[in-house]
């Protein structure tokens, strides 16, 4: 420490404005600390098997860091250990480096903080379904207690992309296809996350900035090709919407191209839009190996140095997950003048500026004793198990065949998802993720300090998975778990696992349709394997051709159909899959997304009626890839082909469409009231209806609002969703529910892209999904064409 310390500067003055803290200590630092405030760390490479090198920390952190990377998500560290480890790490920094600068730990925590023991919530497109934004801010509060906990600071979440290819690997991490939903959902999840108050709350990270769901052919980190008019229009709303709602702190660039432009080292979207035109006031920080992609994969860049000065210029403050462009190279580059000392100031400022903010420099150090409390306390699990319950989809239901009665006399209970642990966990949490570091060399020479045991060659899974994860991992409730603990006491319950996610064997089929044939009812659970390993069929880098379920999996589901025996189908994963002719005849579809760590309970509850299917796709179900894209929201000559409509060998519209889910009830909606019927281009329309339970059991309903301008001077989409409630009503009970539409929110770039409002007729249609129109109205914006300085991200509801 520098002897000014005794002296106590003004930086460490905790009563001091933080910009002028800020700006007591930037005028302190050499140049070498500050780019130092610019980098990252792995945490292995500083303390390998947990324990703080001398050699590598006096190498790696001498001049302090900016960030340290997954203390707990890389490593088998339990609660109390990952705060050690944090506490360590502080301490160095704060008590053996000249200024005493802190460090932002940051996590994964897409649907929970990635680190063991840690609670599994449902991956986010099973959130998305919720359609409940008070469950996606109440599950972000807790990710939130728990990362503090332990020392965490930063979560690289909420993934942010309009996804409309189900190709890509990724769509299990998103909000799904619509900009509206992803905005709400996404604004809901940054406000828990940061908290009231950021000094006791997390930076979210939205990523993957912008219009990174729509690679070419579905490939991961391939180019977009969106225009000028989508990109402003679909992929930058549901960002913007956090910056300026939920005041988002840190955004970080996809890996891709838009139209020859890596975004990393674009500064008209990562200056111009988000600091110039949004007024971002926060840190973007790179995606993994991201500054290094402009000169290994995008080759726009001759060296590290100049992938260095290209990624500062554009925006990026921060290299994660480690050193490497932003170290020596960026260091050399500004001594030779390629890139001023003012942008490497600026940068760092921003990123002290959230140290403060965070309360790092007077809080640096978190209770270790308290830490293992916070993890997978009950109303964790119970908030787990809400939004599993809350997420189901049910696709079809022909014949009533559920709710299954509890008292069902033989139940067989099928297929590789069944009875599997693992295929509830989505490719960010943490039992799904360690697969990656096991298949990985992390730091050149040296293997990542960890790791839970993997299952031997040929050891049954089921068994295996029984046994390692309440040593490992957070405890898990199977699908098949859940049924036996919920049926009756007179009830047979049969198991068969017919096959693997992906193996070709069909050895086991054998015994699963002995077990279909005996039971009055077949449950056949089947899906995806999450993750980022080459065994994985869904998650990040695991990009699919074909969206018809892998191995031989159809194949199982069809000898259980053939065997006559009423059938119910469930799909486990986080990729939409086309079911083809499965979907005609089986009698009953669910769709149970990656559900977490008390899955087993929820898809069981819903199974037997204990609780009821209310959740709606945030995604359209397309019925071969072929189709691709699939989306409601398509331009007036999208959707179809002409003049005829249908491909020569399918229907054109999707299997399954945007909004969709069935109920165990029945819902009537009528009287609907659009006040006033003429508003001028600036004012607000009221659009109410009533909602009636009209069925014999209490259910929920997604009360869903689309717009459609019916006319304008370029062409508009067929629907818009521009409101949403989700309503639970008893049989008989009949509610009003109420939109406030600002105009502002019908605003779009005319052909001088000029944001407006125009004058003409608006089609409003009320249903409950966006094929599923109940009822339709029209409204006329009177006036002259305005120019829509305002924006509204939200349409508030009210339910009376």
């Amino acid at each position: 420490m520098d002897s000014g310390a005794a002296s106590h500067p003004r930086y460490r003055d905790p009563y001091q404005p933080i910009e002028a803290r800020v700006d007591d200590l930037l005028a302190r630092m050499t140049l070498e600390e500050k780019v130092a405030q610019l980098g990252s760390v792995w945490v292995f490479e500083v303390a390998p098997g947990g324990r703080l090198s001398e050699e590598l920390a006096g190498r790696r952190l001498a001049h302090g860091i900016g960030q340290i990377t997954r203390i707990g998500g890389a490593s088998d560290a339990d609660a109390r250990a990952i705060a050690a480890l944090a506490n360590v790490l502080q301490r160095y920094l704060v008590e053996r480096t000249r200024l005493g600068i802190p460090a932002i730990v940051h996590e994964e925590c897409c649907a929970g903080l990635m680190a063991r023991g840690a609670t599994v919530f449902p991956q986010i497109i099973g959130l998305a379904s919720t359609w409940e934004p008070r469950l996606a801010r109440a599950m972000a509060a807790r990710i939130r207690r728990q990362m503090r906990a332990v020392g965490a600071h930063q979560g690289l979440a909420p993934v942010l992309d309009v996804a409309r290819d189900p190709r890509w690997g990724r769509i299990e991490e998103t909000f799904g296809e619509d900009p509206y939903l992803a905005s709400v959902m996404g604004i809901a999840y940054v406000q828990g996350l940061h908290g009231d108050d950021l000094r006791e709350g997390v930076v979210a990270t939205g990523k993957h900035f912008v219009a990174y769901g729509v690679p070419e052919g579905g490939l991961n980190w391939a180019p977009a090709h969106v225009g000028r008019r989508e990109l402003l229009e679909v992929f930058l709303p549901p960002f913007e919407a956090a910056v300026r709602e939920a005041r988002l702190r840190s955004i970080m660039p996809g890996y891709h191209e838009i139209d020859g432009v890596p975004v990393s080292a674009d500064p008209e979207l990562l200056t111009g839009v988000l600091r110039e035109q949004w007024g971002f006031d926060g840190i973007v920080v790179s995606d993994y190996t991201a500054i290094d992609n402009l000169r290994g994969y995008h080759r726009v860049a001759t060296d590290k140095a100049e992938a260095a000065v290209q990624a500062l210029l554009a925006g990026i403050d921060v290299e994660l997950p480690s050193v490497d462009c932003y170290g020596e190279a960026l260091l050399d580059a500004v001594r030779r003048g390629r890139v001023p000392v003012q942008a490497v100031d600026e940068a760092v400022r921003r990123v002290l500026t959230v140290k403060f903010t965070l309360g790092l420099f007077d809080h640096p150090y978190v209770d270790e004793e308290r830490a293992a409390a916070t993890f997978d306390m009950p109303e964790d699990r119970a908030l787990a198990r809400e939004i599993a319950r809350r997420s189901i989809v049910l696709l079809k239901n022909e014949g009533g065949l559920l709710p299954l009665p509890r008292d069902i006399g033989r139940l067989a209970v099928i297929g590789p998802a069944a009875h599997s642990r693992r295929l509830l966990n989505g490719d960010y949490h943490y039992p799904a993720h360690v697969d990656v570091y096991r298949q990985m060399v992390m730091v050149p020479g040296e293997q990542p300090p960890f790791m839970p045991p993997m299952p031997p060659p040929g050891a049954d899974l089921e068994q295996w998975e029984a046994e390692a994860y309440p040593r490992h991992f957070t405890p898990f409730v199977t699908i098949l778990e859940g049924i036996r603990a919920r049926v009756g006491p007179r009830t047979q319950v049969t198991h068969a696992r017919g096959c693997d996610v992906t193996d070709p064997s069909t050895d086991g089929f054998e015994a699963a349709v002995r077990a279909a044939r005996e039971a009055d009812v077949a449950v056949v659970v089947v899906g995806h394997k999450s993750g980022l390993t080459r065994d994985c069929t869904c998650g990040e880098f695991r990009d699919a051709a074909d969206l018809s379920l892998p191995g031989v999996q159809a194949q199982l589901v069809w000898e259980v159909l053939r065997t006559g025996t009423p059938t119910v189908v469930v799909l486990v994963g986080g990729r939409p899959v086309a079911l083809g002719d499965i979907a005609r005849t089986a009698p009953a579809i669910m769709a149970a997304w990656i559900p977490g760590e008390e899955g087993g309970h929820a898809v069981a509850e819903v199974l037997l009626g204990e609780a009821e299917p209310g959740g709606r796709l945030p995604v359209s179900i397309p019925r071969k890839a072929g189709q691709i894209p699939v989306f409601y929201g398509h331009k007036p000559t999208g959707g179809r082909s002409q003049v005829l409509g249908d491909y020569v060998d399918v229907e054109a519209g999707p299997l399954y469409p945007f909004g969709h889910g069935l109920t165990y009830t029945t819902f009537r909606y009528d009287g609907l009231v659009i006040v006033p019927e003429a508003v001028p281009a600036d004012g607000q329309v009221e659009v109410a209806c009533q909602v009636t339970n009209v069925g014999e059991r209490a259910g929920d309903e997604v009360v869903q609002l689309y717009v459609r301008d019916v006319q304008a001077s370029v062409t508009r989409p067929v629907k818009e969703l521009k409101g949403f409630v989700r309503l639970h009503l008893r049989p008989g009970e009949s509610r009003e529910v109420r939109f406030t539409l600002d105009l502002c929110q019908l605003a779009f770039y005319d052909r001088k892209w000029r944001r407006v409002v125009e004058p003409g007729e608006v089609e409003v249609m009320i249903g409950a999904s966006s094929q599923d129109i109940r009822l339709t109205g029209r409204f006329v914006i009177t006036g002259d064409q305005i120019v829509a300085e305002r924006k509204v991200f939200i349409t508030p509801v009210t339910v009376t």
